[in-house]
């Protein structure tokens, strides 16, 4: 082949590996996150040392937090296949940590959050190969014993190392149509904050995420919503970034789901709980569930943000009265569709201090569909029949909630089920002790 031939071809074979190579980039840019294959922590009560095995290197950085005492560990995408359980609370005598949680924070950010039980300073944090040259590695976050003073400074020091603009937030939903009452949908927990953990390793995060996606499509099927979830697969989103994407998407209504988790002899209690917001918990096992629920954002370990004294009264003292009628409305319908489809709570209607139902611009409540700690309702949690029956069962309630025939006996009754739920010791209108099966009064607000 001439000369001149040889190099046109060659030049043409370089334009070709060239293009080839532009078209595999993304593929090469977009590589999967490092992937976690086991965890183990080393304590002796005066250092403690907890190690992931992960498939390549990743760097880390670590932070005390007080109220409660905890370490967090951030650091970028971690695939963690790892049985939470191994990170699960354990009685030590003498042991510096208690537990530790693991998991995704937010888009492209997963985050480790260690607790303590005695405080404990960051000795070193580190990613090393396990083997000269070779990919797989392993993170080492290595804590001491220290003084409760030197861990407040340490806290306190990491606090202001970190101020600045709040980090963002998960992407907004989009605008809703604007003829179609927008239902926002709010799996609980996610990402590194697991939830409940219950009998044959159910985990909360997990089933109520599988309910949710059933319950949006049951409400699509029925063609008059558009449906929104606050979090699309297991992902951390903090109890304010709820409220705030069911604002931004114009929330009609806001449905949180939940399981809740028993002990002891309590661990016989089953059936759901469809809860709705009030300064005054209802009964001691509402303040206890709002409690549990509240601290979501601790577990994760977030920080508590401060906020002047009154300000939460005054968001009360705000909301629109009716939109809180509302949501009493529609804990009655949803309680009154569930039954003879599930087993429902001795007390199915209860009220507390949720921070997740605090907007007072649309009406919102937070069902615990079971509990954990109970084998019967783990097994209907994880039956997909049985999500299909009750997600039908609250799509109807949806529906008849908005119902237009309905409207002008709206108002009146949701004053009369808002004033006797804020009696002490009382339940709105088609509680617990109203006949079984009392259907709905009327719609929320479109």
């Amino acid at each position: 082949m001439p000369f001149r031939q040889k190099l046109a071809a060659f030049a043409l074979a370089t334009a070709g590996l060239a293009a080839g190579l532009t078209a595999c980039a993304p593929s090469l840019a977009d590589e999967a996150p490092p992937v976690a294959v086991a965890a183990r922590l080393a304590d002796d009560g005066e250092a403690a040392k907890l190690v992931f095995d992960l498939s390549g290197p990743v760097a880390a950085n670590a932070r005390a937090l007080v109220d409660p005492d905890r370490i967090v560990v951030d650091m970028a995408e971690v695939s963690f296949q790892i049985d939470p359980s191994v990170g699960r609370p354990r009685d030590r005598a003498q042991a510096i940590v208690k537990g530790f949680r693991f998991g995704l924070f937010g888009s492209g950010k997963s985050r480790v959050v260690i607790d303590l039980a005695e405080p404990a300073c960051v000795a070193k944090v580190e990613t090393a190969p396990i083997a000269k040259g070779a990919a797989p590695s392993r993170l080492a976050i290595e804590l001491k014993r220290c003084e409760p003073a030197a861990f407040a400074a340490a806290a306190a020091r990491d606090a202001l190392a970190i101020a600045g603009p709040a980090p963002a937030a998960a992407a907004s939903a989009a605008a809703p149509a604007a003829d179609r009452p927008v239902i926002v949908l709010d799996p609980g927990h996610g990402g590194v904050d697991g939830g409940a953990f219950g009998v044959g390793g159910a985990v909360e995060k997990t089933l109520v995420y599988d309910y949710a996606l059933e319950l949006q499509r049951q409400l699509e099927a029925k063609g008059r919503f558009k449906v929104v979830l606050t979090r699309h697969g297991d992902e951390f989103v903090s109890l304010d970034d709820r409220v705030r994407l069911a604002r931004e998407a114009r929330a009609s209504l806001l449905i949180s789901i939940h399981a809740d988790m028993l002990g002891g002899a309590a661990a016989y209690v089953s059936g759901a709980t469809v809860y709705t917001c009030s300064e005054r918990a209802s009964d001691a096992e509402a303040a206890r569930v709002a409690a549990h629920e509240n601290a979501a954002d601790k577990a994760a370990g977030v920080e508590d943000k401060a906020q002047a004294p009154g300000v939460v009264d005054i968001l009360f003292d705000l909301e629109k009265r009716e939109t809180r009628a509302y949501a009493h409305l529609f804990s009655r319908g949803v309680v009154a569709e569930l039954q003879g489809k599930t087993q429902l709570n001795n007390n199915p209607e209860r009220s507390a201090g949720f921070v997740v139902l605090k907007a007072p611009d649309f009406p919102s409540v937070l069902v615990e569909l079971g509990y954990l700690s109970n084998p019967k309702d783990v097994q209907s949690l994880k039956s997909p029949e049985w999500r299909a029956r009750t997600a039908s069962a609250m799509a109807d309630a949806v529906d008849r909630f908005f119902a237009p025939a309905h409207a002008a006996a709206a108002p009146a009754a949701g004053a009369d089920a808002l004033a006797a739920s804020e009696k002490p010791g009382a339940t709105a209108p088609g509680g617990p002790g109203a006949p079984a099966g009392a259907p709905p009064v009327g719609p929320a607000k479109p």
